[in-house]
């Protein structure tokens, strides 16, 4: 993007007026408070459309797959955030989204990018998909970086979310070349690496919401979304029964100290 000044100053989401709010061309009171449900309003806000049934259907599964897994790091920094500073919901919930990076839930944008590129290599090579996939794995394995989508620390013989999310997805006749690309990984992967790696949830959920129609670029809003709902159920239940400060308490015994001791330590150590 060019900095300076910018040669179109336009917006196609919302405006209003002293009468009335537009949304995406819909008039937000008469067309969809009440009318519309908060999937197909996110698919419309995004995308500027309606999602047909089975594109809904896919975005509710994804966003329920991903929006709750108990206290991972994020929900722990929001509820450590919301112990801290009870009246401050929106700092909470802001420490536990900014949580979400390559590693926690932001991995699904990862993987989505990732096959995304395997995609763009097997049409360079003539529509060979399988030889990219293979291409890609030993490229990774080379480097020893994981596979995006691939594997789980604690569901090792398969992450039920995932196979749940392409079992709808082929139900709803929406798998195509992001849940082929994906598989195809999960065929290769084990014997060009060299152990299990079943496909996770972050896989899953590019997988098959791009081949719903959901556009790359905007496949990290997908988690954030999720994952606000699971925090906002964290943080109300911190609310009523704080944890926040067990945890820290938890944390600060499970880390031992190995800097520098002060002359007065050394002392007593030898006395």
């Amino acid at each position: 993007m060019r900095i300076g000044k910018q040669d179109q100053a336009f917006t196609a989401i919302a405006t209003s007026d002293a009468d009335s709010i537009t949304v995406r061309g819909n008039d937000l009171c008469d067309d969809l408070i009440g009318k519309i449900d908060f999937t197909d309003y996110f698919w419309l806000l995004v995308l500027g459309d309606r999602p047909s049934q089975s594109q809904r259907a896919m975005m509710d599964a994804c966003l329920v797959s991903i929006a709750e897994h108990g206290l991972v790091p994020s929900v722990q920094a929001a509820r450590m955030t919301l112990a801290a500073g009870p009246d401050a919901w929106q700092g909470a919930m802001a420490a536990g989204l900014l949580g979400m990076g390559s590693v926690v839930a932001g991995s699904s944008e990862s993987a989505g990018r990732f096959l995304a590129e395997i995609q763009s290599d097997a049409e360079e090579r003539g529509g060979d998909l399988e030889a990219a996939v293979i291409a890609h794995l030993e490229v990774l394995k080379a480097a020893r970086k994981k596979v995006p989508g691939l594997g789980h620390p604690q569901h090792s013989d398969g992450d039920p979310r995932a196979n749940r999310l392409l079992d709808i997805c082929d139900e709803l006749g929406l798998s195509g070349k992001y849940v082929e690309t994906l598989r195809l990984l999960a065929k290769h992967a084990p014997q060009i690496i060299n152990r299990p790696l079943p496909i996770n949830v972050s896989g899953a959920i590019p997988a098959t919401i791009l081949d719903a129609g959901w556009p790359l670029e905007a496949l990290k809003a997908v988690p954030l979304l999720a994952r606000t709902a699971g925090l906002a159920a964290h943080l109300y239940e911190e609310s009523l029964r704080s944890i926040g400060f067990i945890m820290s308490h938890k944390a600060d015994l499970a880390i031992s100290y190995d800097g520098k001791e002060t002359s007065a330590s050394n002392t007593k150590k030898t006395a």
